[in-house]
């Protein structure tokens, strides 16, 4: 069964890591996936693949929003799904934060995502319908020490109810979930130090890190029809963590 038959789906960060995991399964569902990222060459190797579109886009540049949301209405004529996952991270103690650390998570991961609901949430709810995914993050519910970047994420939990609540009269479904530690190149640093990996697995009910794909197939149900009266949810894939 094709889940995103004929689907038309920007997921930004969409040629590296859980974003390029999405973007594979997304085509494998029927969907045409339009791979927006600021690595080049990641961008390159991804479009490859038949039926993903790779685009450029600086997620905190809000004139590269105006301009992919007139690329793709052009071309596809819609949008169907969007999802908000590109990211940075940083693991910086509060007494080592200042404001360029402060600007530059916020700006990404914060900003990024709410110029993702301003411009593609207008397009869909144009068309009365759309669906959006925001990866928040467990650190956005539980204390990791992880400072900027839980306040960034924190962010992302909060314009996703807002965005719910905007959107939902015109159609347009917007939900977040909260993955924990998941193997990615961005979390290669934990993987390496047998210490670090013991104690985070060790505070997983799961006992283990998540696979990108475990969280793109959760993202997957809730971009799809499936999911089509679920608005404004929040949805943990961290293995058990927060619940401890």
């Amino acid at each position: 069964m094709s889940r995103l038959a004929n689907k038309v789906a920007i997921i930004t960060g969409g040629a590296s890591g859980i974003g390029k995991k999405m973007s594979h399964i997304f085509v494998e569902q029927g969907a045409t996936v339009i791979a927006a990222d600021i690595n080049e060459a990641a961008l390159k190797e991804v479009s490859e693949h038949e039926n993903i579109q790779g685009i450029k886009l600086d997620v905190s540049n809000e004139e590269d929003w105006k301009n992919l949301v007139d690329k793709v209405e052009q071309e596809h004529g819609r949008i169907d799904i969007l999802i908000n996952n590109a990211g940075v991270t940083s693991e910086k103690a509060i007494q080592d934060v200042d404001y360029k650390d402060w600007e530059f998570l916020n700006k990404i991961n914060g900003f990024g995502a709410m110029m993702g609901l301003k411009y593609v949430g207008a397009a869909m709810a144009k068309n009365k319908q759309g669906s959006i995914v925001n990866l928040s993050s467990v650190t956005a519910q539980v204390g990791m020490g992880l400072n900027s970047y839980s306040a960034s994420k924190g962010t992302v939990r909060a314009i996703s109810k807002a965005a719910a609540t905007e959107y939902g009269r015109s159609g347009v479904r917007v939900n977040a979930v909260f993955p924990g530690v998941i193997a990615t190149p961005m979390t290669e640093g934990l993987e390496s130090s047998s210490e670090q990996l013991e104690q985070i697995n060790a505070l997983t009910p799961l006992g283990r890190l998540g696979q990108p794909e475990e969280v793109a197939n959760a993202i997957l149900f809730l971009a799809s029809d499936e999911a089509s009266y679920i608005t404004g949810a929040e949805l943990a894939i961290d293995g058990g963590y927060s619940a401890m």
